[in-house]
């Protein structure tokens, strides 16, 4: 992964809200199956590591269930992690937008066509010899 993608991903894991936390369990077979879940159908979780119960530091907890999901760690700050797994079929989906139904044309009624513009009209078509009385 580069660092821009990288640097993407870390724009959009922003707004995400935590998924999950571990706890003072540490990293459960049933934590791993849920963030597996989760990457499937999301790509992209954010987790939090609860520092004061955990036996395992963030970062650790992060190279972990990377390894164990088949996940890449986009960021680890504080007790925040990223993770990203790209996956295919949420990517075809998208190609697979159903076309929209184009507008039944609307009659088109031909132009009348206007009059000639005398010398003497403005803009507006007002007759510009038409002094007004000032009083």
């Amino acid at each position: 992964m580069t660092s821009k993608e990288r640097a993407a991903l870390r724009a959009q894991a922003n707004g995400l809200e935590v998924l999950f936390q571990v706890g003072k369990g540490g990293i459960s077979d049933a934590l791993i199956e849920q963030t597996d879940g989760a990457l499937r159908t999301r790509e992209l979780i954010k987790l939090r590591v609860l520092t004061e119960t955990s036996p395992v530091t963030p970062r650790e907890a992060a190279e972990t269930l990377a390894a164990a999901t088949g996940a890449e760690v986009v960021q680890v700050i504080g007790g925040v992690m990223v993770l990203y797994r790209y996956n295919p079929k949420l990517h075809e989906e998208k190609k697979k937008i159903p076309v929209k139904k184009a507008a039944p044309e609307k009659k088109r009624y031909d132009r009348v066509q206007l009059k000639k513009k005398s010398p003497f009209e403005d803009k507006k078509g007002r007759d510009k010899r038409i002094v007004k009385k000032v009083k």
